[in-house]
């Protein structure tokens, strides 16, 4: 509820940046309509739900045992409804193929139904929440030495191969029953600890598999290929078999999605500039919204300079309708359910930051040469007031302001989380 002081602040904020020809009503609005794919995987610390035993692997790591993970799918999506009341804007849900629901039942990565996933699709059509998709190519004996599409042995290739057909199939049964498509997104493990002789071998399979893969057509309307390169990963430091630079030729060569994740690349490497170097030949990018601290890549979404940057490029460029909007990332070591609220806001309100800037402005002053006019422009904005209309946003999406999210999160877990252990 806005108290007097709230509104004060933004009335302010609206007339300071209707001064530089921005409505702040209208960025509110183009936000807010934004999708944001919000991961499972936050959850439970990527465990799914095989009942496997087996610990995670593929070079991925959660650390920390804070009390209340998710242990059921029940579980889970009482947790995400939790934090998606906690956070502005439109979401979709971005599931894994270890998260159906198998009734107990073995059933391998290569016999993967729809039907696993029914839980889960009636669920998100209750809420009108979208669905996107992804096959899971680690934390499987046949993956255990690192290599899966790019295997030297055929049979274990041939697995992975019909693991990824079948993941597709489930993504098309999810657009098809919400009436848009879903985004599958593929990322292997592959690679090496030390530097393998023979790269174009492993990198020659990967592509037959790939090739396979897509040989048989889903509809477009039903489902969006994506490709997820790495620069290198725990157990993988000196070569990954799908690089950027790999996925990136097989996406335009093949018309498929490139994902862009915020942790893969190198610490100089400016994701926000690979936006308008890849866009013009690919049909869209898939970002996955992440943190990378040091040679971990996957720290809960704050926001940042990085974060910034990206958000402010997509809406400069004009072709935000071609990019599609996940977040990455995955800590057990705090609040699982406030990890996703910190994160979701975080993308949301640097977002709102970008969409706040003076674009016409901004273009007029740089199409006349005027650098001068530019940066004094870029030197008004990080002085505006966008935390009144953050303020203002969340007030009208009935969801906490900052102030307000510590408290929210841990009515909670005392309530639910606590109980769990």
């Amino acid at each position: 509820m806005r108290d007097a002081e709230q509104t004060g602040a933004f009335e302010l904020a609206r007339r300071r940046y209707a001064a530089i020809g921005v409505d702040v009503d209208a960025a509110i609005q183009a936000v807010d309509a934004l999708p944001i794919s919000v991961h499972c995987w936050q959850g439970d610390d990527v465990g799914g739900f095989e009942d496997s035993g087996l610990a995670l692997s593929g070079g991925i790591q959660v650390t920390g045992n804070h009390p209340g993970k998710a242990r059921t799918p029940a579980e889970l999506r009482a947790d995400l409804d939790t934090a998606f009341a906690l956070a502005p804007g439109e979401k979709r849900l971005s599931l894994h193929a270890i998260y159906g629901e198998f009734g107990g039942k073995k059933a391998d990565r290569d016999a993967l139904e729809p039907a696993h996933f029914k839980g889960w699709m009636d669920w998100a059509q209750e809420r009108k929440l979208p669905l996107d998709f992804n096959a899971t190519l680690f934390s499987h004996p046949l993956a255990a030495d690192g290599y899966t599409l790019s295997h030297r042995d055929p049979k274990v290739r041939s697995f992975w191969v019909e693991h990824v057909r079948r993941a597709r199939r489930v993504t098309a049964a999810m657009g098809k029953a919400q009436g848009k498509p879903s985004v599958h997104n593929t990322w292997i493990p592959d690679g090496a600890k030390d530097c393998p002789f023979d790269r174009c071998g492993y990198r020659a399979r990967l592509i037959e598999s790939l090739d396979a893969i897509f040989a048989e057509k889903l509809p477009a309307t039903e489902i969006e290929d994506s490709l997820e390169g790495k620069l290198f990963g725990i157990g993988s430091e000196s070569f990954v078999v799908g690089s950027h630079e790999f996925y990136l030729g097989y996406a335009v060569s093949r018309g498929k999605l490139v994902t862009l994740d915020m942790g893969h690349y190198h610490p100089t490497e400016s994701v926000a500039d690979k936006i308008s170097s890849v866009l013009p030949f690919v049909p869209a990018v898939l970002l996955h919204v992440s943190r990378g601290v040091r040679w971990d890549s996957d720290h809960v979404v704050v926001m940042n300079d990085d974060l910034l940057d990206l958000a402010r490029e997509l809406v400069r460029s004009g072709a935000i309708e071609r990019t599609r909007i996940g977040l990455d990332y995955f800590d057990g070591s705090i609040n699982r359910v406030g990890a996703w609220a910190i994160g979701i806001r975080a993308a949301r309100r640097a977002l709102l930051v970008a969409f706040l800037e003076p674009r016409a402005a901004q273009l007029a002053a740089e199409a006349a040469g005027d650098g001068f006019a530019k940066l004094a422009l870029l030197e008004t904005e990080r002085a505006l007031p966008w935390g009144a209309v953050w303020d203002e946003y969340c007030s009208r999406a009935e969801v906490p302001v900052d102030a307000s999210l510590a408290s929210s999160v841990m009515a909670y877990e005392r309530a639910i989380l606590a109980q769990r252990s």
